[in-house]
């Protein structure tokens, strides 16, 4: 899972990046009028399923399933007077997902490209940008398409045609004002759009950067396709460069429950339809994450391509369950391990065993 962090200059991005991550980024690396830049980093995903488990298993080595997080600099205030740069969407088409980082907090030392804080003004700014940048896109690869369609062979046609079809409903979509992430695509019409740098194709997560005891301003209709939530990025960067006992004290002080880490990762998994399933061993206890509406085979081939290739069946019990028996071998003692095909649909906190043959 990669996650884009984007937003207009003085936003937050690497304010929230740190709070992810931890990393120790210099706000300084930032300057420079428009360059685009990239930082990456690697994180655990926090699961305390999984450490239920491993504290029932005590394997020999837990592993948590991973998150990269890449805060992309280079977006301009006024992005539509000349265009987002190249390499700026080619950095955000190798993301699954973006979050856009909306200011919402003053302050006189750092003013607003725009003159003035309005989050809602700046998140309605940064959709038609994607808009506009995406009805171009496709507009240029149904020329592209017409073009080619008149020079190749009958055969040839076939895949165009297709392809032409499929860029005509993009159009139809998007002149509609309509994200292409409303659409219903299948796994071959996504894969026929990768490269093409479509920004509203893209899972979007919008964060909300309020000051220390603030509140969230009102963002007005953002669709259904988009989650919002609101997080004091620079409080939470700094409890992200405490120890994690000193950590937990200073949630406890402010009264937050739930870390903002958390929450934008769990925000995460919902915008891109993600769940999280996992395995269970002596040598390692893991989580996965897998596309909702994935099956048993799939989450097999997500372990290995050999599990997958010699699939015969999977065993399969809820984390809870199985964490209250005390594990697999009790829980087939009792006969709680339920057999399932390939076609099983993966339900969220599943732990597999796969039965394979090759």
């Amino acid at each position: 899972m990669r996650l884009g962090i984007i937003g207009l200059p003085s936003s937050g991005k690497t304010t929230l990046f740190k709070a992810l991550t931890g990393a120790d980024l210099q706000v300084e690396d930032w300057s420079g009028g428009g360059r685009v830049q990239v930082h990456a980093a690697v994180v655990d995903i926090p699961d305390p399923r999984l450490d239920a488990l491993s504290e029932m298993q005590r394997p020999r080595k837990t592993t948590y399933a991973k998150v990269t997080y890449a805060v992309v600099g280079g977006l301009q205030v006024d992005p539509g007077q000349h265009g987002f740069p190249g390499k700026f969407v080619n950095q955000l088409d190798q993301m699954d997902g973006l979050i856009l980082v909306l200011r919402a907090f003053e302050d006189p030392a750092i003013p607003h490209p725009s003159g003035s804080v309005d989050a809602s003004r700046d998140l309605r700014t940064m959709l038609a940008e994607f808009l506009l940048h995406d009805m171009m896109a496709v507009e240029r690869a149904l020329d592209g398409l017409r073009e080619q369609r008149q020079k190749r062979g009958a055969q040839e046609r076939v895949e165009i045609d297709r392809r032409l079809a499929l860029f005509e409903r993009l159009a139809a979509t998007l002149n509609e004002e309509r994200p292409l992430r409303v659409m219903h695509l299948d796994r071959d019409e996504e894969q026929l759009l990768a490269g093409y740098g479509l920004l509203t194709h893209k899972r979007l997560l919008s964060v909300v950067n309020i000051a220390e005891g603030g509140t969230a301003p009102e963002l007005g209709s953002i669709g259904e396709e988009m989650q919002s939530i609101a997080m004091q990025c620079k409080l939470e960067m700094e409890i992200a460069q405490l120890p994690e006992e000193e950590a937990d004290a200073f949630l406890m002080e402010y009264g937050i429950e739930v870390s903002g880490r958390a929450r934008v990762i769990q925000s995460s998994f919902e915008v891109l339809g993600l769940l999280s399933f996992f395995t269970v061993s002596d040598p390692e206890v893991r989580a996965w994450t897998l596309q909702r509406g994935g099956t048993a085979l799939d989450a097999a081939d997500t372990i290995h391509t050999d599990m997958a290739r010699g699939f015969i069946r999977a065993e399969v019990i809820q984390w809870d369950e199985l964490a209250d028996l005390g594990g697999l071998t009790q829980a087939r003692g009792v006969g709680k391990l339920r057999l399932e095909g390939k076609d099983y649909v993966v339900a969220d906190g599943d732990v597999i065993y796969v039965r394979f043959n090759i």
